[in-house]
């Protein structure tokens, strides 16, 4: 009898038909389903994951970071082997991850970078220093300031995003590291003087706490269409930037005489925005494109290889340097929007009515 079944699974393995190794589980955490990107980002990466083959579990925590934390305790206790993060506060999970560490759960960070732990195998991002480049470069050719003197200077203020997510340093650090040589020479005017990280930041990148503060600054300033000089409001990425505009607007700014608004995501608002000349550009960072560098180092890690990894010296967690993967943004604007969005298959028209 032994010598018969043994002879059935020789022939069961030489056909290819001995039962399959069980799916690998990977478990995506999200930060919340408020903003659009978080979505996009979420659904792409769990479409293309499946795809692979892989088992899918994927949680969003409604920016709590309690709610998170328990999210990925399941996710341990369910057996996920891999776990992708897009943390809400990128220094309250060092407990849950040494947890992970403790079964060798290999953790990649997803866009925010996870700080303070070593259970960090890998971090997925786009170059979030040259998106702030980007978007200082783009005030600096919109505004003329290579051509202007401190007689005629071009008047600014600045957002940018929640102190908890590192990625600020890099999008804020880039814009000032091109805006602050224009500052000083006194090109470029802050009347309310909130040029620090502290005094411009926007806890959990709330478009009504940005709505709130431009109201303020406007207020304090006498911002308007016929009061003080407004050239242009940088803003680190669309929530912030849709509050700024809806203040902006209720100011009594048209497109005709709006300030030229910063943002990043192309989230929908802001593209509408953009056409109607309510907003002036957004970097775009096409989550189909960070999807599927994810999966590739899901894959990898799978199979027990090395991911693919372009950056060995830029993100310090405070354990150490991290691996990580850095894709390009571009910006979108009224001008080319079209052929970035749209002709791309990233948005519909229908999208964008």
């Amino acid at each position: 009898m032994k010598k018969i079944i043994s002879a059935a699974v020789a022939a069961l393995m030489l056909t290819g038909a001995v039962f399959a190794a069980p799916k690998v589980r990977v478990g995506v955490s999200m930060p919340t389903k408020s903003l659009q990107r978080w979505n996009q980002d979420g659904n792409n990466m769990a479409k293309e994951l499946k795809k692979a083959g892989y088992v899918v579990d994927l949680q969003y925590a409604n920016n709590d970071i309690a709610m998170q934390t328990q999210q990925i305790e399941n996710m341990l206790t369910k057996g996920d082997k891999i776990l992708v993060i897009a943390s809400i506060d990128g220094s309250a999970l060092k407990g849950v991850l040494d947890t992970a560490k403790k079964q060798g759960v290999k953790v990649i960070a997803y866009d925010r970078l996870i700080m303070n732990s070593d259970a960090v195998s890998y971090y997925a991002t786009f170059d979030n220093y040259k998106v702030g480049t980007i978007q200082g470069n783009y005030l600096v050719e919109k505004l003329k300031l290579n051509s202007r003197t401190n007689k005629d200077p071009a008047y600014i203020e600045f957002f940018t995003g929640s102190p908890d997510d590192n990625n600020i340093n890099f999008f804020f650090g880039g814009a000032m590291d091109v805006l602050t040589p224009y500052l000083k020479s006194g090109v470029l005017v802050c009347r309310s003087g909130q040029t620090s990280k502290a005094q411009c930041a926007t806890l959990n990148w709330s478009t009504e706490a940005a709505q709130k503060r431009m109201e303020n600054l406007i207020t304090a300033q006498k911002y308007g269409p016929n009061g003080t000089k407004l050239d242009a409001v940088y803003s680190s990425n669309d929530s912030c930037a849709n509050g700024i505009t809806n203040a902006l607007v209720g100011a009594g700014y048209t497109a005709k005489n709006f300030p030229i608004v910063t943002g990043q995501d192309c989230d929908k608002p802001s593209v509408k925005n953009m056409i109607a000349g309510l907003q002036a550009m957004s970097v775009f960072k096409d989550t189909r494109t960070l999807a599927s560098q994810v999966v590739k180092m899901v894959d990898a890690i799978a199979k027990g290889t090395q991911p693919p990894i372009n950056d060995k010296k830029t993100y310090d967690n405070g354990t150490g340097i991290i691996p990580s993967f850095l894709c390009e943004p571009v910006y979108g604007d009224k001008d080319n929007y079209k052929a970035l969005l749209l002709d791309s298959g990233y948005y519909t028209a229908a999208d964008l009515q």
